[in-house]
């Protein structure tokens, strides 16, 4: 009996010692995954230093002036004088920010309508098996590729197209169609058209492109249950890919929202900063602009938190949008 009782004594202080040692192993793994993680928050620290000097430290110096009065006037500096919310409410009253805020909105719904028709039919084609489209990748690269583009580049070129003495103008003359010269640039609906075209053209491919990734999601065994039942090519479309493809809809919707609201370079250089005719394609950005370049940082300051809180209450419904999605 006592030999028994030191052998299960051994045994236990055998299995302690095993333990022990075991303990030992994953506490030297651990410290050595603790000691690796600290390498990610190391690379993460050009990144946060970065952010704070360019992102968060501007922020937080455009809210503070928004409170001010502070522009100069000639040679004369007025300011800068603490007026609280005043800044804010002179534009809420001013009438060149809903004029603003409407040829923004007017010369963006002019380039997305197109543009998500276009992706939304490019991107059927192309995802669709029973067509067996030859040389999609050529087709697919040739349609991203004004995304690659400046817009700057795309403003100047059509600048040069489109001008009283342009390529367009003289081409339009010899077919017979006009006898004089059209000022494109000087017609409100053709300024308007203009930078609304030259947006569809560098972001149509970008919409095809994630508007296919959704298709090629969706259960191919929901369209082959559809086609056996005898189902047409419209009634899939319409009943099984386009609410399917909602999420990413809505993200595309509120993303171009976002862009169109920062909506600056195309009409800036088109128009030569002067948003002419008659002002009707100055953006929001682009009054923004003339605030900061008259040295009016009081306004330029009221005038991007107003944006900067409208791109946020955008950008949280894109995010609510995709919570729900990972939900279902």
């Amino acid at each position: 009996m006592e030999g028994s009782g030191f052998v299960v004594s051994l045994r236990c202080e055998c299995m302690s010692g095993m333990q022990k040692e075991r303990l030992n192993i994953m506490k030297k793994k651990q410290s050595k995954v603790v000691q690796y993680n600290r390498w990610g928050y190391y690379f993460l620290i050009p990144f946060l230093v970065i952010y704070l000097l360019f992102q968060f430290v501007p922020l937080i110096t455009t809210i503070y002036n928004s409170f001010f009065e502070n522009y100069r006037s000639g040679l004369k500096q007025i300011g800068p004088t603490f007026i609280g919310l005043g800044n804010y409410m002179k534009i809420l009253a001013s009438a060149d920010l809903w004029k603003y805020a409407g040829n923004t909105m007017i010369m963006w719904i002019i380039g997305f309508v197109p543009q998500i028709i276009t992706s939304l039919l490019l991107g059927a084609w192309f995802t669709d098996p029973s067509l067996r489209l030859k040389g999609q990748r050529f087709f697919k690269t040739v349609i991203y590729l004004p995304n690659l583009i400046m817009a700057s580049a795309f403003a100047m070129l059509f600048f040069t197209l489109f001008s009283d003495s342009g390529p367009i103008n003289s081409i339009l003359m010899q077919l017979g169609v006009i006898s004089k010269p059209f000022t494109f640039l000087s017609n409100t609906v053709a300024a308007r058209s203009l930078v609304g075209a030259m947006n569809y053209i560098m972001w149509f491919g970008n919409t095809t492109i994630l508007l296919m990734a959704g298709m090629m999601g969706i259960d191919q065994s929901l369209f082959e249950a559809a086609q056996v039942d005898g189902a047409t090519s419209t009634q899939i479309f319409f009943r099984i890919t386009l609410p399917l493809l909602r999420p990413i809809l809505v993200y595309v919707l509120i993303t171009s929202l976002i862009g169109g609201i920062q909506m600056f370079d195309v009409p800036q250089i088109l128009t030569n900063a002067t948003g002419d005719p008659a002002r009707n394609t100055m953006t929001m950005i682009m009054w923004l602009n003339k605030h900061l370049y008259s040295k009016n940082f009081g306004m330029g300051g009221a005038l991007s938190v107003l944006l900067f809180i409208i791109t946020g209450v955008l950008s949280l419904i894109v995010y609510k949008t995709s919570a729900s999605k990972e939900v279902n």
